[in-house]
């Protein structure tokens, strides 16, 4: 076994004053307490102790902790304030914190939430491990969070570190972390954590208000004598409701994650965890009015969107995801950024989530920046809803040499989600009384939609997921399986 002794005199003088002082034995402080009615594992850093230093015990109370929430089946709520690794005890100490990283690692290939609230200040090691690999992070407001603390920073460089740089503020809007909670709000944004994914509330399905919607077999009689672009046209309205609408309408308990967590932001995707009507969910969003705004479909969205996948994976939380955009980002940071590439894995990603999926066609399915979000194990569709390979003024283009053909293509390409019910693409068309985008209207569309969403949830959890799988793959192999 290692020597987790203090060896130095100078140094064990230094521990026992300070043990006196705070009445702690390590900086580091572990537990269970209750979290919005369930148990969770606690790990609470303490700055009056040496900083909040991390040495060898404090490395190994942080890996048993998260091994002993592994062994019992526990969601972390991890609050981490530190100086890094404790100086007096060096390389020892330092090396450790691979094993910290891997005890994350292992708690959440298990399928376990790691719930992160940065405090003032973290930095070095800490940051650096269990401060950063959270399923989701937050920050006091204000709070130093970074790699380098600031006065070893302008030691080494001869200059300060730019002011703001390393607040969680910063951090925040710039996709490292999810967003900052004042102390008066972190317990109610972790008990909604630790409520939507625990097992026993994932294997209750609650959807009081669900109505019987049938499933369509083919076009509808409007789709029959409506052309198709008056649906391009319905849903380019800015009034038409889109996810914040669908969101506000079946949610509550909502958490709202941000950015990709590896430092890249777009407000062009939603990202939530929540309940759908009284189901625990993960909610992968294409925002309308964010597009509208000029946030496009471009990579760091489709990461945002991929850590969504990943998230709605390693919870086993059912997955939601809303389609409406107007097409993804061109431009040439988009090319750059690898947007092609993103669309790939994203799609692929989503193909193969071993969790229920239940897409929804609300408006605007344009191009490759549609499909990344759109295949699924239930597909639901507003009736005016369309989904076509490109902008179709570019599809006339590339066919006619002229955009003055859109019309005519759209009803080529059978872009309507009409057509594709009656292709097999689309599981429930939700009728629109006409084109028309009154709020009465929309209110009827946003809880028929969720209502659609909440059946089809319950429908998928009681089918076995090998079932589910191979009725995705059929779907869209084209006959292949």
């Amino acid at each position: 076994m290692p020597d987790f002794s203090p060896g130095d005199p100078e140094y064990q003088d230094e521990l026992e004053s300070v043990r006196a002082k705070t009445g702690l034995t390590e900086s580091v402080q572990v537990g269970v307490a209750d979290v919005g009615g369930s148990p969770a594992v606690l790990i609470i850093g303490d700055f009056d102790f040496l900083a909040g230093s991390v040495g060898r015990i404090t490395c190994q109370m942080v890996i048993a902790t998260l091994d002993r929430a592994i062994a019992e089946s526990l969601p972390v709520f991890a609050s981490p304030t530190s100086g890094g690794i404790r100086m007096q005890e060096g390389t020892r100490a330092f090396l450790l914190m691979a094993d910290v990283a891997n005890a994350v690692t292992r708690l959440r290939a298990a399928g376990l939430l790691l719930a992160v609230w940065l405090r003032h200040p973290t930095t070095g090691g800490v940051m650096a491990t269990w401060g950063s690999l959270g399923t989701v992070t937050f920050g006091e407001p204000g709070a130093l969070a970074g790699f380098l603390g600031p006065r070893v920073y302008e030691m080494l460089e001869g200059q300060p570190f730019p002011p703001g740089v390393q607040q969680t503020d910063n951090l925040a809007d710039h996709g490292v972390i999810d967003g900052v909670l004042p102390l008066v709000d972190v317990r109610r944004v972790v008990s909604r954590l630790v409520s939507a994914t625990r097992p026993a509330t994932r294997e209750v399905a609650v959807v009081a208000k669900t109505r019987e919607l049938p499933a369509t077999s083919g076009a509808s009689d409007a789709e029959a004598v409506r052309p198709a672009w008056d649906n391009v046209v319905a849903t380019r309205d800015p009034a038409r409701p889109g996810c914040r609408e669908l969101i506000a309408a079946n949610m509550t308990e909502v958490v709202t994650l941000s950015g990709t967590g590896e430092g890249q932001l777009s407000p062009a995707i939603a990202l939530k965890i929540g309940r759908w009507q009284g189901r625990s969910v993960t909610v992968i969003a294409q925002d309308r009015v964010a597009q509208a705004d000029g946030a496009l479909i471009g990579p760091a969205a489709l990461k945002t969107a991929r850590r969504g996948l990943r998230i709605a994976a390693e919870l086993n939380l059912p997955l939601v995801t809303i389609v409406d955009t107007p097409g993804a980002e061109l431009s040439v940071e988009a090319e750059e950024g690898g947007l092609a590439g993103q669309i790939a894995r994203c799609l692929a990603e989503l193909m193969a989530v071993p969790v229920p999926t239940v897409s929804v066609l609300v408006g605007m399915g344009c191009g490759a920046g549609a499909i990344a979000l759109l295949p699924a194990d239930t597909v639901v569709a507003a009736e005016l809803s369309w989904v076509s390979p490109l902008p179709l003024e570019g599809a006339s283009v590339i066919r006619h040499r002229t955009p003055d053909r859109a019309a005519e293509m759209a009803e080529q390409q059978r872009v309507t989600a009409g057509f594709m019910a009656a292709d097999g693409f689309v599981d429930v068309l939700v009728a629109e009384e006409s084109a028309a985008t009154g709020s009465a209207q929309s209110g009827r569309l946003v809880e028929e939609i969720g209502d659609a969403v909440a059946t089809a949830l319950t429908d998928l959890t009681n089918l076995d997921q090998s079932d589910r799988e191979l009725r995705r793959r059929r779907r869209y192999s084209g006959g292949l399986v």
